[in-house]
């Protein structure tokens, strides 16, 4: 199979909140918009892209549905402290403040309208204590 394109698709309660909540925090951009599904691409180098759907509509299959949950969206940032900090600024739900983990994460979970975690990361050096013990 070769994809033309692929992104998540979240559904939500809540269409156009939601994605007022993306254009807000996160500078995305509608290019197709509904009352029951917005397509949304990021304001970033290459195809950044995600929708939401109300997800309740008919074209879904009965047995599917249901809002998203249990879901993580990553973005990888320049600097996950500034953002942290805009994030908190702006009103973000911060699910998980800034930290740095031994593995070489510095970042901060926010938690949109739907409980849907977003994992605003930059990468840094790993700890040298853990990095020795993965390795032997």
């Amino acid at each position: 199979m070769q994809f033309s394109s692929m992104f998540p698709l979240f559904q939500v309660r809540d269409v156009a909140a939601t994605a007022q909540y993306y254009k807000d925090m996160f500078g995305f951009t509608a290019v197709f918009e509904s009352d029951w599904y917005v397509h949304l691409r990021g304001e970033a180098e290459g195809l950044f892209e995600m929708a939401v759907m109300d997800f309740n509509h008919d074209s879904i299959p009965e047995i599917g549905r249901k809002p998203s949950s249990g879901v993580i969206l990553s973005f990888y940032v320049e600097d996950a402290a500034a953002e942290a900090r805009r994030l908190e600024a702006a009103g973000a739900k911060i699910a998980q403040p800034l930290r740095d983990e031994v593995f070489g994460q510095r970042h901060v979970i926010v938690e949109d309208p739907n409980g849907i975690l977003i994992d605003v990361i930059t990468a840094i050096e790993p700890d040298p204590a853990w990095l020795a013990a993965q390795q032997g």
